[in-house]
């Protein structure tokens, strides 16, 4: 598949040219010119890459790094005026994966945007993520996303989504359920599961209606892979 980098600057010049670039190289390619922008199109396309100026309008590349991290791992390769290097520093602490001085060598950005998709290429083949709908689990990780940003998951929680997973389409019993997780053939107090299941469609949101509630039987998630 396919990747989509997103590059932000104010300067359209420089977006224009970096963007012919990457195209060229066989990259999607999305353009923004402020922060604001760059957060508004994660909400409707899934970036594998994003490459920021830090000095932008509306909001800086530094605060929309802030905000990138809050939703994805995607990495962030941050551009600044060489000679910035405090940008450099608290771009590297806030979570930015590399850092490009201007001006910069076209070739030198294109190997680091490829040598950056390449180490999450194969970190995702290492990786066991199964995903139904707009929700994604990383088993390896033991983190769960809907649309890209990530849920905060309890232990528990993230067991009983994994587990309806495995068994999706299937009805499961409030003490099979029990049983799995809690690993106990004697199941305890089954209420337990059923406030776990509340607290795991609620941060679900709008996604956790694929968790179905079968009357007097238990539970069973809907979905295709």
């Amino acid at each position: 598949m396919t990747n989509r980098v997103l590059i932000a600057d104010d300067d359209k010049d420089i977006v224009d040219i970096i963007a012919d670039t990457l195209m060229d190289e066989g990259y999607f390619v999305s353009c923004a010119y402020n922060g604001l922008q760059v957060i508004e199109i994660m909400k409707s396309e899934k970036i594998n890459l994003f490459i920021l100026d830090i000095m932008m309008p509306e909001m800086d590349g530094l605060e929309t790094l802030r905000q990138i991290k809050k939703k994805t791992d995607a990495p962030v390769l941050i551009l600044s005026a060489r000679g910035r290097d405090i940008d450099k520093v608290v771009g590297l602490q806030i979570g930015a994966d590399d850092y490009v001085a201007k001006p910069f060598s076209m070739d030198e950005l294109v190997a680091r945007v490829n040598a950056h998709l390449r180490r999450e290429q194969k970190r995702g083949r290492t990786e066991e993520i199964v995903k139904i709908g707009n929700v994604e689990l990383n088993k390896t990780t033991w983190r769960a996303f809907v649309n890209g940003s990530p849920l905060d998951l309890s232990t528990k929680e993230f067991q009983i989504l994994s587990y309806l997973f495995e068994n999706k389409n299937r009805v499961l019993t409030r003490e099979q359920i029990y049983a799995a997780i809690w690993k106990d053939p004697y199941a305890g107090d089954l209420n337990t599961v059923t406030v776990h299941i509340k607290n795991l469609r609620s941060k679900l949101g709008k996604e956790g209606k694929q968790i179905k509630t079968v009357w007097g039987i238990g539970y069973k998630l809907d979905g295709d892979v």
